[in-house]
């Protein structure tokens, strides 16, 4: 035994690296396989299978329509909203030194840790019966709570990390230079912003942007605290597929959970085909 094992050939060190390196991409892969494509050919398995006038019906329901409309109306308020002020906490964060800057960028990811019903329950609190602010809200005829502004307040307190995150590390990463160059050479704050600041940024900002979408299209913790999840008032297109899996409706929860997956692999899916024809054409 041992003799034939001292004369067995040995892998070589760049063997040796490509087989480790082949292992680790194929670990991945089916990690990736096993956690997100399989689920999602689930997903499009169940939706497909029940037939066309199960698609029709569902989305020309009066309520998968009204709920779609919600859950756009949500999303994009979220979206205009987390990308201005995140592009200016993340210039705050990544530009300027004052005291409390380290409490301020642990309290930008303060709703990555807090559950989203806690979120929904805090905003009971401040804007519910007999809550903090409700009774300014009720004499000056404001209904927030059960209604849209309470849902579009607690999407927009979870979505708040992610342009923050996506674009901090990249004015981090590219310094003031050319920020400084330009002022030099006479140009305004807002001349810079939008001239150096902003497009070198812009990757960072739109995959901040795809994310809070996808994150604002599914949200449900905080949502359905405080909207009630009244059928055809406050019924967004997520608690929708909760209620069509409650009333045993599982081809329809499936269709409308599919059309919002699709809405955010499209988006990401653009955003880096967009970016990899970017990078060809500086390349060439």
């Amino acid at each position: 035994m041992s003799a034939r094992a001292a004369t067995a050939p040995r892998l070589s060190a760049s063997t040796r690296r490509r087989l480790v390196h082949g292992g680790l991409i194929g670990g991945t892969y089916l990690f990736v396989s096993i956690l997100v494509l399989a689920p999602l050919a689930g997903i499009v398995v169940a939706a497909v299978q029940p037939g066309w006038h199960v698609w029709s019906s569902t989305f020309g329901s009066a309520d998968v329509r009204h709920a779609f409309l919600l859950t756009a109306v949500i999303t994009v308020i979220t979206v205009a909203v987390t990308a201005v002020l995140g592009v200016v906490v993340a210039l705050v964060l990544a530009r300027d030194r004052f005291a409390g800057r380290g409490l301020l960028s642990a309290v930008v990811d303060l709703p990555l840790a807090v559950s989203p019903v806690i979120v929904g329950l805090a905003a009971i609190l401040l804007f519910g019966r007999g809550g903090w602010f409700e009774p300014w809200f009720t004499a000056h005829g404001i209904q927030i709570v059960f209604a849209l502004p309470s849902m579009v307040l607690v999407t927009i307190f979870i979505c708040i990390p992610f342009v923050v995150r996506e674009v901090a590390p990249l004015l981090q990463e590219l310094g003031t230079g050319e920020e400084e160059a330009a002022r030099t050479l006479g140009a305004s704050w807002l001349q810079t912003f939008f001239r150096i600041t902003l497009p070198n940024v812009r990757w960072g900002l739109l995959y901040g942007v795809a994310l809070t979408t996808a994150r604002a299209l599914g949200e449900i913790g905080a949502v359905i605290v405080v909207s009630g999840a009244i059928q055809g008032q406050t019924e967004t297109a997520t608690l929708y597929v909760l209620r069509a899996f409650d009333q045993n409706r599982d081809a329809s929860g499936y269709m409308v959970a599919l059309s919002m997956a699709l809405v955010s692999i499209v988006l990401l899916a653009g955003i880096e085909i967009c970016k990899r024809k970017e990078e060809k054409e500086l390349a060439a």
